[in-house]
């Protein structure tokens, strides 16, 4: 190998790894506030990818018919849910109205949008804009109907229920999507040659919008107060819950950022690779790896050990490709046997 062939492979390992490291950074704020592993994350990226593909090839994207039947399953459990209480009883026409207008009416809206649209020509942006409404909606309506009821429930627990979510969402990519891969347009058919390497556009996307999303995670964490609450509740669950911070609240978004940061990894790499209906898993799992190396805690540890990941995954590729999938997820054993002989047991809050 010589020092060009090693800094191809280093631009491939540095894009890769700046979508697996968005992926960690879900999956590390989603287990922090909710103590979910949420397995289903890339499910989230096949469903950006694929949605935006159905878009971009003049077809109504059937997403949103997921989003609104989700809808209408969630409204019926939050009513269900109003009417066993006897305190919110007192207030259920309000209550009932505001319902109505989240899941059904907004839902609705949604998918008459994209059902107009979808088959329309349209720009760049507003094609990625509609792909973004309709795909976020899922993550807030999932953690209702699968999640929230099962919030005080233990760990196994969730990581079983995750697991159920996982290959619902996988057979319903199926049928919405078909069997066969799809690719979208490139975000620029630009390539810059620096010192004899091959620097395209899109690559430059990919890392941009990856750091310039990180940023913005920084920032929304350290400056804004739903930042810090999330912070809170990931600290302390139960302390939260006593200065009156939302735990349900918070799970909600946690939820809405991860479906919204696997829908934008969707978006970036789909130009790259052909994405088909179940090729979420395989991505989302390598951000695991990356968020295993932070021990689901950490987020700069994790999005530093997501591009670890991105640079031994493509030079696994060269040296030896048929292992490079096993090169790549046995990383996670030693990182586990360190972990395991390095930290003391913690009580599960109840």
């Amino acid at each position: 190998m010589d020092l060009s062939i090693a800094a191809i492979l280093a631009q491939d390992g540095i894009t890769s790894g700046a979508i697996y490291a968005l992926l960690a950074l879900a999956l590390v704020l989603v287990f922090s506030v909710t103590r979910v592993i949420f397995i289903p994350q890339g499910e989230f990226v096949a469903y950006g990818a694929l949605t935006l593909a159905a878009i971009q090839a003049g077809q109504a994207p059937q997403t949103s018919w997921l989003v609104l039947v989700m809808g209408v399953l969630t409204f019926l459990y939050e009513c269900a849910t109003v009417l066993r209480s006897a305190e919110l009883r007192r207030t259920a026409g309000r209550r009932l109205a505001v319902l109505a207008g989240k899941y059904l009416l907004f839902p609705l809206a949604v998918h008459l949008l994209a059902q107009r649209l979808g088959a329309t020509p349209m720009p760049m942006a507003a094609q990625i804009a509609l792909t973004l409404l309709i795909v976020i909606p899922i993550g807030p309506m999932l953690y209702r109907l699968a999640y929230q009821p099962l919030a005080e429930a233990s760990t196994l627990v969730l990581l079983i229920v995750s697991v159920g979510v996982h290959f619902a969402m996988v057979g319903l990519g199926l049928v919405m999507f078909g069997a066969e891969g799809s690719r979208t347009t490139a975000f620029s058919d630009a390539n810059w040659n620096l010192g004899g390497l091959a620097v395209s556009g899109q690559s430059l996307w990919v890392v941009g919008m990856s750091a310039v999303l990180i940023a913005a995670l920084y920032f929304y964490f350290e400056r804004t107060i739903p930042g810090k609450a999330l912070r809170a509740t990931a600290v302390n669950r139960l302390g939260a819950r006593l200065v009156g911070i939302g735990t349900t609240q918070a799970g909600r978004l946690s939820f809405t950022l991860a479906a919204a940061m696997g829908a934008l990894c969707g978006i970036l790499i789909a130009p790259l690779t052909t994405v088909y209906y179940e090729s979420g898993f395989l991505i989302g799992l390598k951000g695991f790896v990356g968020a295993i190396v932070g021990g689901l805690a950490s987020y700069p540890v994790a999005a530093a050990g997501a591009l670890l990941v991105g640079l031994l995954e493509s030079y696994s590729s060269f040296w030896a490709s048929a292992f490079k999938e096993v090169i790549v997820f046995t990383l996670i054993i030693p990182v586990l046997l360190w972990r395991s002989l390095n930290s003391k047991p913690v009580e599960e809050e109840e």
